[in-house]
């Protein structure tokens, strides 16, 4: 194994976080919320509320990313909190579900928004064909996959910034709405629609804690892992902030209710149907950035677990750059095979549901952690102890509620998964952990 191991920087770091939260869900999930949901207020709130808890969920990641800086998320933490077994579960749901998902999810929004500019171009095979080569890049090294980041959601960013501004400016006429909630609208609140929606607003907020899954490998992580983080995830509240004030101001509810592709209905609306499929190809690039950050991050989570395990050592090695070649060979490979047996939305909830449990068990462990190892130094304690937790912790837990209750073959599924991890955890720790696993452990 090469023993040079240069640092990603707190740059990198950012766009990582940003590409990893700004992909699929905020350009797809507002078709579904407004099935149920149609008061341009209450889907404001919905989007106000998923910033809010995704900055409570950040603050506790820093607490935590800080006081255990090494690569994997929630494996890493899990594992040093609560037992090897919970933290394997953990990173099991983060490789099978976490990042081969949402990064099959991106691809295939990404290629049907492609193929909006060449019909001709077939949905799965470009999927496909993107995610390998996207991973072929992340083989390289690790200034390769650095430089790619940071390229990509740059253009990411000025894409979308140049779409809204392009949309207000092209709309002949703003759609009539109310942004202030009306009392009989505050109803919503509470209901299962509401819960649900809140499930696909998460969903597309998921990624705010994508660099703890490389925190051993980011410049001085106590200190600048808070910062990327905080910074990251507030940037892209703010963002979809404004995306759907132009979405909602820009095209009729009706036209967007049920569709995947809301970008390009709205751009329909303000530029007409060939500025559309321009506005379509513009946004399928932009996911570029999404697949790149995801299949950078996930395959950390499987590296870290090889080094633990002695049945998965082999996830574990890396190439003379230091890039663990066999976990993202594995990502790509687990992506692949959603990509073609996948349904979009089947995606969606059930990742996003299982992704809000493994959230919500680690940030419960702040508390569990300052009780058990009260001493262990913290560069960086939350503020407002305990009030960022328990905010994150009710309102995660009572959409988990709701959506057992209203999508009882999702979380049946999402059961399903977890006892499958316990098995392989119980068949991979008979065959041993590797011997340094009680060290990073700190057992």
């Amino acid at each position: 194994m090469s023993q040079w191991n240069p640092k990603f920087s707190q740059r990198t770091a950012i766009t990582l976080v940003i590409a990893n939260m700004v992909g699929t869900g905020v350009f797809t999930s507002l078709g579904f919320q407004l099935l149920d949901i149609q008061h341009a207020g209450i889907i404001l709130l919905l989007w106000l509320i998923g910033g809010v808890v995704a900055l409570c969920g950040a603050l506790c990641y820093a607490e935590l990313g800080a006081a255990l800086p090494r690569s994997g998320g929630e494996y890493n933490f899990l594992s040093r909190i609560y037992h090897p077994g919970v933290g394997f579960v953990s990173g099991w749901i983060s490789v099978t579900v976490g990042f081969s998902a949402p990064t099959a999810a991106a691809a295939i929004t990404a290629a049907t928004y492609l193929k909006s500019v060449f019909p001709e171009l077939p949905v799965v095979l470009t999927s496909v064909v993107l995610v390998t080569g996207i991973g072929a890049i992340h083989l390289g090294s690790r200034s390769g996959s650095s430089a790619f980041q940071q390229v990509f959601t740059g253009i990411k960013i000025a894409l979308i910034l140049l779409f809204m501004a392009l949309a207000w400016w092209q709309v002949e006429t703003l759609q009539t709405v109310s942004w202030l909630p009306q009392t009989t609208d505050l109803a919503l609140i509470g209901t299962g629609g509401f819960a649900v929606a809140l499930i696909y607003v998460n969903y597309a907020y998921t990624g705010w804690n994508a660099a703890t899954y490389l925190s051993g490998e980011v410049d001085n992580p106590a200190k600048n892992l808070p910062r990327i983080l905080i910074f990251g995830t507030a940037t892209v509240t703010l963002l979809y902030l404004a995306l759907h004030v132009t979405f909602l101001s820009v095209a009729p509810m009706q036209a967007m209710a049920g569709k995947i592709e809301i970008g390009y209905v709205v751009a329909d609306y303000a530029f007409g149907e060939t500025g559309a499929s321009l506005i379509g190809g513009m946004l399928g690039v932009l996911l570029v950035s999404t697949v790149s950050a995801m299949l950078l991050a996930g395959p950390r989570a499987l590296q870290v677990m090889g080094e633990d395990f002695r049945v998965l050592r082999a996830l574990s090695r890396t190439t003379a750059s230091g890039v663990p070649a066999i976990a993202v060979g594995v990502q790509i490979s687990l992506t692949l095979l959603l990509i073609v047996t996948s349904s979009f939305e089947q995606i969606i909830v059930f990742s996003g549901a299982l992704l809000a449990l493994n959230s919500l068990v680690t940030v419960v462990g702040v508390l569990v952690l300052r009780f058990r190892e009260p001493d262990l130094p913290r560069p960086f304690a939350m503020p407002w102890y305990p009030l960022p937790m328990v905010v994150y912790s009710v309102i995660i837990l009572w959409t988990l509620i709701y959506l057992v209750t209203e999508r009882p073959v999702e979380g049946l599924m999402a059961l399903v998964l977890i006892t499958l991890g316990g098995f392989v955890y119980w068949g991979a720790q008979r065959q041993g952990t590797r011997p340094s696993t009680a060290e990073r452990s700190g057992t």
